[in-house]
């Protein structure tokens, strides 16, 4: 299909684009910026007069739950809040049941997502075999079926010497680690940041030292190593300057920090909100603030979703026994532009929180407008409001913190390899 784009407010974050103009879209890619190619006869065009068209938004973490939790989402309730919210290039934890350490699983998978015709999924494999942290999966076999990356999911990998060899294996091939850094003895089960509010409810907590000294092992054994590595969800202002200090010392590290904390603190909690058990936890005021300052200077490469769709009974139980996690695959792209704004941030700044900065990431070719690349686009409107309820939300999971919350920014029109997949 031939569509032309016009009248939008064309934003690129990797070029630094922020103009007015028209985009022509052919044969599934970005064939022109502003200028009608000769002989192109659009089969459609879409006025963008008052929206803004960007890349796609690229998503470093969404629970899909297939294989094995259909009962909490299925694929195609997830792709469907996928497209819904702008996202059209998004990766899967291997957290599934059974997970994601054998290829067969991962083809299954990636044919499936295929046949749906929506979001690009990348899988992220098992680093080890039933994500036990005993024995390595055979990355390079999970790699030719699919796999971006390897990862522990929220499963430690308790014994430093498999850390050691698993970063060794991915170092000799150049695979990619993804870990969450948290020390689970020091975790020990705990549900909320160790701060006066956990202890005023008496929820077990998690302290800072928990991520603190498992960040500072995963940085030794990249020394070690030479192995490039992913920091998923980074939650503490002693975090956020580890990191920091890491990548001036030039060591090959990324990390992104879930929508969730760059918003709420553990006050948000409130009385006991199972809806802000998260993980890791919601921390405090000055931990938050640090990690607004780390994305704003690239301490923090990117915002992820961290979307885990939960079943309503598991969040219906006592906070310390619900399920954690919450839905945001629709929210990512409204919560990004909530938090421009209070940090009075260029638009094209905070994009590429959630566009090019998380494609680098991916090594995957999205994530910016060009002529060439595929046209996977998302077109928003700035200006409106909507109100987070059970009814607005296309994903199987209502669980997010934010219901009943106004806010600000909806895709009207999400665009993969030139199909519009979403419009509403």
């Amino acid at each position: 299909m031939y569509i032309c784009i016009q009248n939008g407010r064309l934003i690129d974050p990797a070029s630094r684009m922020d103009r007015a103009g028209d985009l022509y879209l052919a044969e599934g890619k970005i064939v022109s910026i502003d200028s009608r190619p000769e002989g192109f006869h659009a089969d459609r065009e879409i006025d963008a007069a008052g929206m803004v068209v960007c890349p796609g938004l690229v998503d470093l973490s969404a629970r899909l739950r297939e294989p094995g939790l259909e009962y909490m989402a299925t694929l195609e309730s997830e792709l469907e809040a996928a497209v819904a919210g702008g996202v059209t290039s998004l990766a899967c934890p291997p957290d599934t049941d059974p997970p994601l350490d054998e290829p067969g699983l991962v083809e299954m998978l990636k044919h499936r997502a295929r046949n749906l015709d929506r979001a690009r999924v990348y899988p992220v494999g098992a680093l080890t075999q039933g994500l036990k942290g005993e024995r390595l999966t055979e990355m390079v076999e999970l790699h030719d079926a699919g796999c971006i990356a390897f990862s522990q999911a929220d499963a430690p990998v308790i014994n430093l010497h498999v850390l050691m060899r698993a970063m060794q294996y991915a170092a000799t091939f150049g695979f990619k680690v993804w870990l969450r850094p948290q020390d689970r003895h020091l975790a020990n089960h705990g549900v909320a940041h160790e701060g006066e509010i956990a202890t005023r409810l008496g929820l077990p907590a998690i302290p800072v030292c928990a991520e603190t000294i498992a960040l500072s092992s995963i940085l030794s054994l990249m020394r070690e190593t030479g192995a490039s590595v992913h920091l998923c969800r980074i939650s503490s202002a002693e975090g956020v300057a580890l990191v920091r200090a890491a990548k001036r010392q030039g060591l090959p590290l990324t990390c992104d920090v879930s929508v969730h904390h760059v918003h709420l603190t553990d006050m948000d909690i409130g009385f006991f909100d199972a809806n802000c058990h998260l993980m890791p936890p919601l921390r405090g005021l000055a931990d938050r603030d640090a990690l607004r300052a780390g994305l704003m200077d690239g301490t923090i490469d990117a915002i992820c979703s961290d979307h885990a769709p939960v079943d309503e009974d598991a969040k219906l139980m006592p906070f310390a026994e619900a399920e954690s996690g919450a839905t945001g695959l629709e929210l990512l792209l409204p919560l990004t532009l909530k938090w421009a704004v209070e940090s009075r941030l260029p638009l094209p700044e905070a994009l590429a929180k959630i566009t090019s900065h998380p494609a680098q990431i991916l090594g995957v070719d999205t994530g910016r407008l060009a002529a060439g690349v595929a046209a996977d686009l998302c077109i928003f409107d700035p200006d409106a409001n909507w109100v987070v309820s059970n009814n607005e939300l296309k994903s199987q999971g209502k669980n997010t913190p934010f219901l009943g919350m106004e806010l600000y920014g909806r895709a009207r029109f999400t665009l993969i390899d030139g199909r519009v997949v979403h419009e509403q």
